[in-house]
């Protein structure tokens, strides 16, 4: 029998944590299955002053499809961890809960419920490892791109990050988060096959260089791209490329699309480019830079530099989120048989019982977030979480991944100036409704006076 080595929906029920099943074959020999609630959040960091929602779709996909097949089976009995009844518990493993998550595309801030599963406790903590894994990387990926987008101004973005990714998954997921950020397009044509993501690319350095000179590199590319050719110029004198790529342009009678720096003083070499590109009658030629590129530089070059840059494109930086790698988010029981339940543990202690988030805004801008019991109601808020699976069921029909970029620009509106600076730390952090408030600090002294 083959073994497939890589993760694939057939084997994705086995991408878990060993605990979690051991956890659950305990669970399942003792009876102790009744409904949980676990809640996911992200916790504070000073490296971000909110985060942008994504990686929804994902889960909802994962939940809806979960099994586990006869290989898993098989490869779960000879470890010899498992009972003969827990393996024909897992052969018929089928998602039955429900799952109350906030939007993608909208805004979010540190310690808010940003994903609720309300399941048998077996169900909700088998799926644990896949939502931390696939929420984190999307969340974090989405939040850089956001990032880049709130300085770009008018230059478009394109993601160039999949060579630089951590694993072929992860630039898939980075090149559907950073669409939903705000960037145009990608690299990664399979991103542009399965998620319908516009894909951009022309030429690299080892294109130029297999030829004899730069000037038939550029005639080769644009013979056959007339209308789409960017040129990369920076292979061995950037202001000598451009000469030459306009000089291939006016030989075959093409417009140029643009050119491609990839290295050096960009804003000087972008101002330079600009000045040769409109004296010989491209003025409609665009520039487009990358290498090194983050929402810091693009801010550098197009807000304090003044570059006239049309365009970048954003990779390892973007990919890996090089200045906040990871978040610390976590995945936390906060009610079991509707007895609430809570962690005490000293800078990590939780947030009992099943909850709303309650969103306020003022004149068109995030005002002020609430998380309260799941039965309270506020005047002119919006409740946050919403029923996406129900009993097992989808329930709440999906966005395209163009909606859900749509949605997030405009929410990006609503987002308070000041918390857009990238380098000042400033966030909203939610209130406690006084309800919820009064019944954690009753249950907390509660669990005082029993130790």
């Amino acid at each position: 029998m083959t073994v497939n080595r890589f993760v694939n929906k057939d084997n994705m029920s086995l991408l878990t944590d060993l605990y979690e099943l051991t956890m659950a074959q305990v669970y399942f020999n003792k009876g102790i299955n009744g409904t949980a609630v676990f809640n996911f959040f992200i916790r504070p960091t000073n490296k971000r002053n909110y985060f942008l929602n994504a990686g929804l779709e994902l889960l909802v996909d994962y939940l809806l499809n979960l099994k586990f097949t006869e290989e898993d089976i098989d490869f779960l009995r000879q470890t010899g961890r498992f009972s003969e009844e827990f393996l024909e518990y897992l052969r018929n493993f089928k998602f039955t809960g429900n799952l109350y998550a906030i939007d993608e595309g909208e805004i979010v801030f540190a310690n808010e419920p940003i994903v609720q599963v309300e399941a048998p406790l077996i169900e909700a903590q088998i799926i644990e490892t896949f939502l931390i894994n696939t929420l984190q990387i999307s969340i974090l990926v989405a939040t850089k791109a956001i990032r880049c987008y709130s300085v770009a101004e008018k230059a478009i973005l394109v993601d160039f990050g999949l060579r630089r990714a951590h694993g072929t998954d992860a630039g898939m997921i980075a090149s559907r988060s950073s669409y939903i950020g705000g960037f145009v397009g990608t690299s990664n044509v399979l991103a542009g096959k399965a998620f319908g993501i516009p894909i951009y690319g022309t030429m690299a350095h080892s294109f130029i260089m297999a030829h004899d000179t730069e000037e038939k590199a550029f005639e080769d590319f644009a013979s056959v791209y007339p209308e789409n050719t960017i040129f990369l110029v920076d292979t061995y004198d950037s202001l000598e490329g451009v000469k030459n790529a306009i000089k291939v342009a006016k030989k075959l009678g093409i417009k140029i699309k643009g050119i491609r720096l990839d290295s050096g003083d960009v804003a000087t070499l972008s101002r330079e480019a600009r000045k040769l590109l409109d004296a010989n009658g491209f003025r409609d030629a665009i520039i487009f830079v990358s290498g090194g590129i983050n929402e810091y530089k693009i801010k550098e070059l197009i807000q304090d530099k003044k570059a006239p840059i049309d365009g970048f494109g954003v990779g390892t930086e973007l990919v890996t989120s090089a200045d906040l790698p990871y978040l610390d988010c976590a995945y936390k029981l906060v009610e079991y048989e509707r007895k609430p339940k809570i962690k005490l543990s000293r800078k990590k202690m939780t947030l009992p019982f099943k909850k709303q988030l309650f969103r306020i805004y003022k004149n068109g801008t995030i005002f002020k977030d609430i998380i309260g019991h799941f039965d309270e109601h506020f005047d002119d808020s919006v409740k946050m979480l919403k029923l996406y699976i129900e009993n097992g069921e989808l329930v709440r029909s999906l966005p395209s991944l163009k909606e859900i970029r749509e949605k997030a620009l405009i929410n990006f509106k609503t987002v308070p100036n000041t918390f857009k600076s990238l380098n000042q730390y400033m966030t909203l952090t939610p209130e406690i409704s006084q309800r919820l408030l009064k019944s954690a600090e009753e249950l907390k002294e509660k669990l005082r006076l029993k130790q």
